[in-house]
């Protein structure tokens, strides 16, 4: 199966999870068209053979012939589909499209009414005492500010890393709770609060994304 999607393809798959979720079927290429001002059929199923080809959804020549096919769909329960990070670059925005290594499907009511959430993959087990384990997925809200003890993501240089924060004057300490590992104690300034974690999620071990 081809990797990632892109933002259209990633809605219209979103659209499509939601109106089956909400009707009981699949929405017509038409009713598709529709809700994303593409004017063809044709400009719609160039998008549905596209996922078709990356093994999320299946088609025939029938009406309504959409079906959701990829393992992660399969437990009924709602999903929305979440940018998966990898290293992200000072001062560039986090969800700019060269961070992008892939979208993961994510339980909604894990992510909830937030706006621009995104998700993470641990490295390293420094956070192995909160039962946080390498290449977990951990759902991050974004935001640039934080409370003394929050479970945060940080950038440092061009990568995140997930710690508890403290506030010590003019410096922070990214605090593990896997004793082997030391705090990493920085000034404030080189140390940008980027999200809060609000979940955490076993790797999709053996799915192909």
């Amino acid at each position: 199966m081809a990797k990632g999607l892109t933002v259209r393809q990633e809605k219209i798959l979103q659209f499509v999870l939601e109106y089956v979720q909400n009707e009981g079927y699949p929405p017509s290429i038409r009713e598709i068209g529709q809700k994303f001002g593409i004017g063809s059929l044709r400009g719609v199923t160039v998008h549905l053979d596209a996922l078709a080809r990356k093994g999320f959804i299946e088609r025939s020549n029938t009406p309504r012939s959409i079906k959701i096919v990829h393992p992660a769909f399969q437990t009924g329960t709602k999903v929305v589909m979440l940018p998966l990070l990898g290293q992200i670059a000072a001062g560039t925005p986090i969800l700019a499209e060269q961070h992008v290594e892939n979208l993961i499907p994510v339980p909604s009511e894990m992510v909830r009414s937030i706006q621009g959430a995104f998700v993470l993959r641990v490295k390293g087990d420094s956070m192995s005492g909160e039962g946080i384990n390498p290449r977990d997925l951990v759902v991050i809200k974004p935001q640039q500010t934080a409370n003394h003890g929050d479970l945060v993501a940080v950038l440092m240089g061009d990568e995140a890393t997930v710690k508890r924060i403290h506030f010590t004057g003019e410096t922070v300490k990214l605090m593990p709770s896997n004793p082997a590992y030391d705090p990493i104690i920085v000034d404030r300034e080189d140390a940008r609060v980027v999200g809060k974690v609000v979940g955490l999620m076993r790797d999709y071990e053996g799915m192909a994304f």
